[in-house]
C-alpha cells in the first residue's frame, strides 16, 4: 500500500528550494491498546474532570488553561492568547548548517519522518541526498508545524532522505545526574569481556531478527478470549534476589556458553562435509522396496 503524505513542505538549501512531501516513518498503531470498561456491564468509560476544591464535575466549556508559577498559584490564558503565542507554520524546512553525522548523539533523536520529492523536486532532492552521502554530512535546521517549532536533522539513507526530529538541549538530561560510582577495571577482566563481545558480535544490526514477544502473547490471548477460552494464570514467581558472583567466573562461564552455542551448528556442518563418500552415496540412495514374494508364497501354501 502506497504511503500517504502528511504535508507538502519546501527544503531550503542556500538559494536552492526543494519541494518535498512528508511521510511517517514509524507505525505507532502497531502496539496493542485496551479500552477501560465498566466491569459490571462491559460498557466503555469516559473521562471526567473533577474540581479538587468543590468536588464537582467540570465540563469542558468551563475549563481554562493555567500555568502554576508558585505553589497553588496560577496565571490563566485564554485560547486567543495561546493562539497568539504559537509558531506560525511556514511549510518550510530551513537548513541552518551541515554537521558530521556522528556528531549528533542518538539520545537527541525523537520522531522520524521520510521525505520524498514533490512535483519538480526530483533533481535537487537527489543532489542534496548524494552530496550528503559523499561528504558524510547531515543537515540541521528548523521546521514549524502545529503551532510549535522543531529542530530537525536531514540525513541521507539508502533510497532517500529522513527528517529526524531532534530534542532541544534542556530536554535531554546529563548522565552526570545518575551519579555513577567509579570502579577500576583489570586488564584480565577487560580481555575476557572483549573476547565475549567478539563471540556474540554481528556484522550489522538486523531489525527483523527481533520480535515483540509481549505483543504476540497479548494477541494470542485476545484471540483465545474471542473464541471463549480462558487464560491460564501462572503462579507468582518469587522475587529474584541479587547474587554476588565473581566477575571473572561470570565472564568465563559466558564465554563457554556462547562458544558452545556457536560450535554446535558448525560441528554438525563440518561432520556432514567430512563424511566418507560411500556414506554420502548410501544416504542419497532411496530405500529398497520389500519384495512381495514371501507374502505370495504364504498365501499359496494356505491354499
Amino acid at each position: 500500500m502506497a504511503a500517504r503524505a502528511l504535508a507538502s513542505v519546501t527544503v531550503t538549501f542556500g538559494m536552492v528550494s526543494i519541494p518535498v512531501k512528508l511521510y511517517t516513518a514509524t507505525q505507532a498503531q502497531a502496539s496493542v491498546s485496551f479500552n477501560l470498561l465498566h466491569n459490571k456491564c462491559g460498557s466503555r468509560l469516559k473521562q471526567q474532570y473533577v474540581c479538587i476544591r468543590e468536588g464537582v464535575i467540570v465540563e469542558r466549556a468551563d475549563m481554562v488553561k493555567g500555568y502554576e508559577f508558585a505553589k497553588d498559584q496560577y496565571v490563566t490564558f485564554t485560547p486567543e492568547e495561546l493562539k497568539e503565542l504559537e509558531e506560525k507554520g511556514t511549510q518550510t524546512i530551513e537548513i541552518s548548517e551541515f554537521v558530521p553525522a556522528e556528531s549528533i548523539d542518538p539520545i537527541y533523536y525523537d520522531k522520524a519522518y521520510f521525505l520524498g520529492p514533490d512535483k519538480g523536486g526530483a533533481k535537487p532532492y537527489a543532489l542534496l541526498a548524494e552530496s550528503m552521502r559523499q561528504t558524510g554530512q547531515t543537515a540541521v535546521g528548523r521546521y514549524a508545524a502545529r503551532g510549535k517549532q522543531y529542530i530537525v536533522q536531514l540525513r541521507a539513507i539508502p533510497g532517500g532522505l529522513v527528517m529526524q526530529q531532534l530534542l532541544y538541549a534542556p530536554e535531554v538530561r546529563s548522565i552526570a545526574d545518575v551519579g555513577i560510582e567509579e570502579a577500576p577495571v583489570r586488564e584480565t577482566e577487560l580481555a575476557l569481556a572483549k573476547q565475549l563481545i567478539g563471540q556474540i558480535s554481528s556484522k550489522a544490526f538486523e531489525p527483523t531478527a527481533y520480535e515483540d514477544e509481549v505483543k504476540k502473547r497479548i494477541e494470542t490471548a485476545v484471540h483465545k478470549k474471542v473464541e471463549g477460552e480462558e487464560i491460564a494464570i501462572s503462579p507468582s514467581a518469587p522475587e529474584a534476589t541479587a547474587q554476588v558472583i565473581d566477575l571473572m567466573d561470570a565472564l568465563r562461564a559466558s564465554l563457554e556458553k556462547t562458544a558452545g552455542k556457536r560450535a554446535a551448528p558448525r560441528a554438525a556442518t563440518a561432520s556432514a562435509q567430512s563424511a566418507p563418500a560411500e556414506l554420502k552415496t548410501a544416504q542419497r540412495k532411496p530405500p529398497k522396496k520389500v519384495s512381495a514374494e514371501p507374502e505370495t508364497r504364504r498365501k499359496s501354501a494356505k491354499r
